[in-house]
């Protein structure tokens, strides 16, 4: 099917986006389309999906979302069980040849796993990129709305509702429903509106006339789990600090406690004289591709988290970046590849200092300071 190209990067916040993207799910009317969430989705990226699929019905789309790691952060398995919103998890042997074409919300294809390849090889071309982080080249879809100003892709979605892209309506459960994940995600990803723009403010407020407040409460006061309480510890005990970096190694986790990592970064920034925090493991699992997960955060404005971040671990063979980010916060995704594998108790040991030292190193060479300066206390 011909549809007519629109793509936009980084329009002016306070232009109207929502025609736009209206004209693009027209052109696409009737279809059938794959929401493509990154690996491990956060509620920003799971709330863009949900109001994805909601907008789209509007336009007789029917929309799909997928993803292929794992929901582990207690916040993301509460706002999917109680929104009751559909998630596929993409495991072995998909067929993905009845979808017309493929949605990327809240990534551009770099961190959707092993899905974007499988969408490939069924010959579903990317239609639509969504999403808030630095421009990354990797997809041409037919429409683009890339803004790396804005805090949470939520923001955009909440822009889309409010220039008439649907008829929102308080009596409708749905639309309370996208309301309430989308102000979430725009709370999470902003970090509590710490690092939320004007964008950002403006989409909160107008979805603050048909959110569920007692909903939101739920959802975000959910207690962290034993074994992610473990990962902080072990973070807590193994961190470096060097020039107000603070740098954790954790060991082996398991694919499901993944989330840990991250949530181990952001405990790790509170530290008083650290402006910067990077936690990583390496995450095993049976249907898991054995790699090593990190988590950047950040609170000083000179470090751009994605430049810093590809600048340290580069890119793999055939030139995808090893990970990237956004304001304040970013990650990467290194696999093991040829040393995967269990093996003996010592062989895991070595495998996790090698991998230990040379991170540790990479990140000195970046900063500028040798692996054997004396560490703050």
């Amino acid at each position: 099917m011909q549809t007519k190209k629109t793509e936009k990067t980084d329009p002016d916040p306070t232009r109207g986006a929502g025609p736009d993207m209206a004209a693009a799910l027209d052109s696409f009317r009737g279809q059938k389309h794959a929401v493509v969430l990154q690996e491990f989705p956060d509620p920003d990226a799971i709330a863009c999906g949900f109001a994805h699929q909601i907008i789209s019905r509007e336009f007789d789309i029917q929309a799909d979302i997928y993803y292929c790691g794992r929901i582990s952060h207690q916040q993301n398995i509460a706002l999917v069980k109680l929104m009751g919103i559909e998630l596929i998890r993409c495991e072995g042997s998909i067929d993905l040849k009845s979808y017309d074409g493929a949605v990327f919300l809240d990534n551009q294809g770099t961190t959707a796993g092993p899905l974007l390849d499988s969408l490939e090889k069924a010959g579903v071309s990317p239609l639509i990129i969504v999403d808030h982080h630095e421009p990354q080249d990797r997809l041409k879809a037919q429409f683009k709305d890339i803004r790396p100003k804005i805090g949470a892709a939520s923001s955009i979605y909440a822009q889309y509702l409010e220039n008439g892209i649907m008829e929102m309506n308080t009596s409708d459960k749905n639309h309370i429903l996208m309301a309430t994940a989308l102000t979430h995600g725009i709370i999470t990803d902003t970090t509590g509106f710490i690092n939320a723009r004007e964008q950002d403010f403006h989409a909160a407020a107008f979805l603050s006339a048909y959110q569920d407040r007692d909903l939101l409460s739920r959802i975000m006061n959910q207690a962290r789990s034993r074994q992610t309480m473990k990962v902080i510890h072990k973070a807590l005990g193994s961190r470096e600090i060097v020039q107000n970096f603070c740098f954790a190694g954790v060991g082996y986790l398991r694919a499901e406690d993944r989330d840990a990592i991250p949530q181990a970064a952001d405990f790790l920034l509170t530290e008083e004289n650290v402006h910067t925090a990077i936690v990583y493991g390496i995450v095993t699992g049976d249907s898991w591709e054995e790699a090593v997960i990190g988590s950047m955060r950040t609170n000083r404005i000179t470090i751009d988290p994605d430049q810093f971040i590809k600048e340290v671990f580069g890119k793999d063979a055939s030139g995808k970046y090893f990970g990237g980010g956004k304001m304040s916060a970013g990650g990467f995704h290194i696999p093991v590849g040829f040393l995967s594998g269990s093996g003996d108790q010592d062989f895991q040991q070595h495998k996790w200092n090698v991998f230990n030292e040379q991170i540790k190193q990479k990140i000195f060479d970046k900063i500028g300071v040798k692996a054997d300066e004396k560490k703050e206390e």
